[in-house]
């Protein structure tokens, strides 16, 4: 019969059970502070019918003006059935003009109006000044930090792959 080393079984629990109480409290955080963000942004987007897709919409088009549906596609990470009723919605309404690329008729080309620039302002200004309230009271290497996990949080699939052994 084989024998089995108790405290060590004992240690390699609790180490385990310490662990995941740590995990499971930064996914609280996580949780608690993706709620902490949009709560404001979402409460507007509801008052105009919209809800959170249509602000992660005009943002990325914010950032990317000129880009076309296929690469908005890319930079969300979604796919067409996801994009097609927010973003048309939002062209409808005039907070997105969607123009016919010059050099290719079949290319539409993204942007945001005037309107939608104000919108866009609105709901991602008030979580710029939450992100830099927080890292001004965090310091300089929490934000490092933050960024570093966030950044790889955001390519799990290709980080979490193996490695290849060359």
């Amino acid at each position: 019969m084989p024998c089995y080393n108790v405290n060590m079984v004992d240690s390699n629990n609790r180490r385990q059970a310490n662990r995941d109480a740590h995990l499971n409290e930064a996914l609280e955080l996580m949780h608690f502070g993706f709620r902490a963000i949009i709560a404001h942004p979402d409460e507007r987007l509801a008052r105009l019918g919209y809800s959170r897709v249509h602000h992660r919409v005009l943002y990325f088009v914010g950032r990317h003006p000129g880009c076309t549906i296929k690469a908005l596609l890319g930079i969300m990470r979604v796919s067409k059935q996801y994009l097609h009723r927010p973003l048309r919605q939002l062209v409808d309404a005039g907070y997105i003009e969607a123009r016919t690329d010059p050099n290719d008729r079949r290319v539409k080309r993204l942007r945001l109006t005037a309107r939608g620039r104000r919108l866009e302002s609105t709901l991602t200004g008030e979580q710029r000044e939450q992100m830099a309230e927080v890292f001004r009271r965090a310091g300089p290497r929490a934000e490092a930090g933050w960024r570093k996990v966030m950044g790889l949080l955001s390519q799990w699939p290709e980080f979490s792959a193996p490695l290849s052994p060359d």
